[in-house]
């Protein structure tokens, strides 16, 4: 990587860090030129600049756009990418552009640890919290006061060995490990109920707090049905290759373990919507929606939310809800209708007229993007078998696996 950009959302350039040589953040025209036309830009973007790349993310409302000059994996990259947006979160409990403002100077430490002349150095976030301690009020007043930094003096313990995500005098009075299994179901589906397109990603995040230097076995009941596997550093693959088991020493703390899609199944879709929608052109039309669980293995759905997006010439509406509240947007002519958790004895529904322009072409049917949860479940029937833990441990550790599942881009095509 050559330099990083943070853009906005408003398309300003707030943040520019570079590591070779200075390069004008008008190298970005092209990527903000895309951003116009969708929210939703591809991620390499290639530039008549010297033979550059532009390689983008978004997150937390924010944009990170990198410029690559030699031939690398944009996978490499875009990884970095959500590595730095991971690390800012773990740093400042959230990331946004009021966050990064605050802490630019801190920022602007990590990043010239977290890359070496464009190279990948530190990434793990217990080695750079030892190299540069997260900011509180106390130590901001002292570093104002005394003109010192938030770098330490020494060292991370452990950077130079083997094992560089892990410190080797870890000592907890309370030791305790803990996996969350979290799981999004990415769908769309159309009037009919039919699902066109459906997969479920996936992702296994650890918190640790473990004395000494543990190793870890962790297996399923189920793994084959895992597909497109990632691995954090710390596990050996040829374990998991051969056995499918996940053999690691862990970081301290908080880290992700793994990533994987489910692809070589029938996706279960937990959620239906039963609708009755007619928008007539200049006139007053209806609407009627009701939301129910539909696969969701005797677990209800919670934090259910409805975005239904309507055709411009829709300029108001008068509902009704039995469960929840809901707000329509005269601007962007979107309906949001907060549902909260599912009764099954008493199914949500939302009812009334929509009123539209006299004249306007009627666009096209509303879509509905939907969001949910559903606690201790993993929708792909992922389930963990056994946690082991070896090496000279004097104690015997708490252990829990929770399971969560809930919507990715979910979206019904009316």
């Amino acid at each position: 990587m050559e330099s990083l950009f943070i853009i906005n959302t408003q398309g300003d350039v707030f943040l520019e860090k570079h590591w070779r040589s200075v390069i004008s953040k008008g190298i970005c025209d092209q990527f903000l030129e895309k951003l116009k036309i969708s929210n939703e830009v591809i991620p390499v973007i290639p530039t008549s600049f010297q033979s550059t790349n532009l390689v983008s993310i978004g997150r937390c409302g924010v944009y990170l756009v990198s410029v690559c000059k030699a031939e690398i994996s944009p996978l490499f990259v875009l990884e970095f990418l959500h590595r730095i947006i991971d690390t800012f979160t773990d740093y400042f409990n959230e990331c946004n552009e009021s966050i990064i403002k605050e802490h630019y100077v801190v920022i602007y430490e990590l990043l010239d640890e977290m890359l070496d002349n464009g190279y990948p150095l530190a990434t793990e976030s217990n080695v750079l919290k030892e190299l540069i301690k997260p900011p509180n009020i106390l130590r901001s007043i002292a570093n104002s006061m005394t003109g010192k930094t938030n770098f330490s003096d020494t060292l991370p313990v452990g950077s130079l060995s083997s094992i560089p995500w892990r410190k080797s005098d870890v000592k907890y009075t309370n030791n305790e490990a803990y996996f969350d299994i979290i799981e999004e179901v990415d769908a769309i589906i159309d009037r009919s109920g039919a699902a066109i397109f459906a997969e479920i990603s996936g992702e296994i995040q650890c918190l640790t707090k473990l004395s000494g230097m543990p190793d870890l076995n962790l297996s399923f009941i189920n793994p084959r049905i895992l597909d497109d596997v990632s691995f954090h550093p710390c596990v050996r693959y040829k374990k998991w290759d051969s056995e499918k088991v996940l053999s690691f020493i862990p970081p301290d703390g908080s880290f992700r373990l793994m990533s994987y899609h489910v692809t070589s199944q029938t996706v279960p879709i937990p959620i239906y919507i039963r609708q009755n929608i007619h928008l007539k052109n200049g006139e007053q039309g209806k609407l009627d929606i009701t939301v129910g669980p539909k696969t969701t293995l005797g677990h209800p759905l919670e934090n259910v939310k409805l975005e239904i997006l309507f055709p411009k010439n829709v300029v108001n509406c008068s509902l009704v809800t039995t469960q929840g509240k809901y707000v329509f947007d005269q601007n962007t002519k979107i309906l949001n209708w907060d549902v909260g958790k599912i009764d099954v004895q008493k199914l949500p529904n939302i009812r009334g007229s929509v009123i539209t322009c006299q004249g306007s072409a009627n666009e096209s049917m509303p879509s509905i993007n939907v969001q949910f949860t559903i606690s201790q479940v993993a929708i792909s029937g992922l389930r963990v078998n056994r946690l082991d833990m070896y090496g000279d441990l004097k104690y015997r550790p708490f252990k829990g696996v929770k399971y969560v599942t809930k919507a990715g881009k979910f979206q019904i095509r009316l």
